[in-house]
């Protein structure tokens, strides 16, 4: 199921809000609009920036810390 623009927003904010609290994730919602935010752009100099080792790293100790817990489907 597609999620409609309204939820993925409603999720991002809740996310946001969840990590950040509503007042810094209104102020990084707020920095993103002002410097005209260009994601693929700061994802390639983040990703570039580090070597493939750490990110392969973080992504373990991401996946122990949020083991999935839901039914996969596979396609």
């Amino acid at each position: 199921m597609i999620a409609s623009t309204a939820e993925v927003m409603a999720k991002g904010m809740k996310c946001l809000t969840k990590e950040m609290g509503i007042v810094d994730a209104e102020r990084f919602i707020s920095i993103i609009i002002q410097e005209k935010f260009d994601y693929t752009k700061w994802q390639r100099e983040y990703f570039y920036a580090k070597p493939p080792e750490e990110i392969s790293r973080e992504a373990a100790n991401f996946e122990k810390a949020h083991p999935y817990k839901e039914n996969g489907i596979r396609l």
